[in-house]
């Protein structure tokens, strides 16, 4: 899709479609009017290939403002924040009870620190590269107020970065970088990240088949026992009220672990509906005549027109990208991690940065365990700081998120450090690229 605010003079000769932002080309203008047809959708996602020349197209876009995604929501309300929550399995009732909320020292829920992802994936692959797919690799997050009912988000997302390497999946690959800054309706920064995502050419990942050995994990009835139990006793590990001071945390405690899975699609499309997502019929076919070559007439849909990233919940277009089945979203794991530590502090902690990175695929059946470890603990700009390391393992034990890390603000009973109910107070300068 399309983001940038205005048409861009590149000086160079047929500029990718995604540079011609804000205009439609003259046969889309009166495919407006027409059906569409296969001129302007393929029945398979587009193979684009990273060529030297596409790369340098993308570089070109380093510097400047995208369009912003969506945004899907926008406004944040009691229901929109617990729909949230209920799209990444989210049990703490500080953001998702009214009455806990009114009674507790905030006055009101507050939302989950990652509901901004609500109003777009920002990091996403949406620029550059046409036809090379793309995936969610991570994020760095900066968190500096609450949100709360009533307050309105916007956002400013740039391009920043743009790098080559090579992989064992595709082959040649290219990393792309955003950072945005998100804002409530008072021009406060509410939040601050870091994104970026891997493009990988299609043919070339479906060719080398990194994964094709890769077999759906069959479950014990004991395993599944141990997730449930996992999953409906995580409530008993919300610190919640109960006040974490500073004092009481050492180097090498372990956070209490929380399972995610076994991933199905009522937990892929759940996270969707919580994102506010969901384009259909003629507003999906309007968008498809806009933007061609991010759709296709899928003929296991009969010629329905579907998105390219609908790997997600079809198998046989994940294959086709060299994954051995449908797959979660980057930022619904993100987000997991995220409440694996809000967990943790309870509601007197503020977690003031969050880091993931995605790695292995996570795909349809997988469980995914959350865990993580105080990895140090410090005093800075008079905060009681506490240090995280946070990884996702699947249920072979291997690690689809590692090298995550959290920094929390936790409540000391030194007197001399200061009090905080948001990340406002202190800028540790993260979510930038370098």
């Amino acid at each position: 899709m399309h983001y940038i605010c205005q048409r861009v003079n590149l000086d160079i000769e047929s500029p990718p479609r995604e540079l011609q932002t804000g205009f439609l080309k003259e046969e889309n203008k009166s495919a407006m009017n027409h059906p569409v047809d296969d001129r302007n959708m393929d029945a398979a996602p587009v193979e684009g290939k990273i060529t030297d020349e596409a790369v340098a197209a993308a570089r070109r876009m380093i510097g400047m403002q995208l369009r912003a995604e969506g945004p899907y929501l926008q406004d944040a309300t009691i229901d929109t924040i617990r729909n949230f929550c209920n799209g990444i399995g989210d049990l703490n009732p500080l953001y998702r009870e009214a009455e806990y909320g009114r009674t507790s020292r905030y006055g009101s829920i507050i939302a989950h620190p990652m509901f901004p992802m609500a109003y777009g994936w920002l990091g996403r692959t949406r620029w550059g590269l046409p036809g090379v797919h793309g995936f969610y690799a991570g994020n760095d997050w900066e968190l500096f107020r609450n949100i709360r009912p009533g307050d309105r988000i916007t956002a400013i997302e740039r391009v920043v970065g743009v790098e080559e390497k090579t992989s064992k999946f595709s082959g040649r690959l290219v990393i792309q970088y955003v950072e945005a800054e998100f804002a409530n309706q008072s021009d406060e920064l509410v939040a601050r990240v870091l994104g970026w995502c891997t493009r990988h050419e299609r043919q070339a990942a479906r060719e080398k088949g990194k994964y094709k050995e890769v077999k759906k994990h069959e479950y014990t009835r004991e395993e599944l026992d141990a997730i449930d139990a996992a999953v409906l006793n995580e409530e008993k590990n919300i610190c919640g009220r109960n006040i974490r001071y500073w004092e009481d945390v050492n180097k090498g405690d372990e956070i209490p672990s929380i399972a995610r899975g076994p991933l199905s699609l009522m937990d892929t499309m759940g996270f969707l509906v919580g994102c506010g997502r969901g384009h259909t019929h003629g507003v999906l076919l309007k968008g498809a005549v806009r933007h061609p070559g991010h759709f296709f007439r899928n003929p296991e849909a009969g010629g329905g027109v579907e998105y390219t990233g609908i790997g997600h919940h079809r198998e046989s277009i994940a294959k086709e990208v060299g994954v051995p089945g449908t797959y979660d979203y980057g930022p619904q794991r993100s987000a997991w991690l995220a409440s694996l530590v809000t967990n943790w502090m309870g509601d007197a902690g503020v977690l003031k940065r969050i880091r993931t990175e995605l790695r292995l695929f996570n795909t349809m059946g997988d469980t995914t365990w959350c865990k993580g470890k105080v990895r140090k603990k410090y005093v800075q700009d008079g905060y009681a700081l506490v240090d995280l390391e946070i990884r996702a393992e699947n249920q072979r034990g291997e690690a689809t998120a590692p090298n995550g890390s959290a920094t929390v603000i936790l409540p000391s009973r030194e007197v001399t450090t200061r009090l905080c109910r948001d990340g406002s107070g202190i800028d540790l300068g993260c979510a930038r690229f370098a």
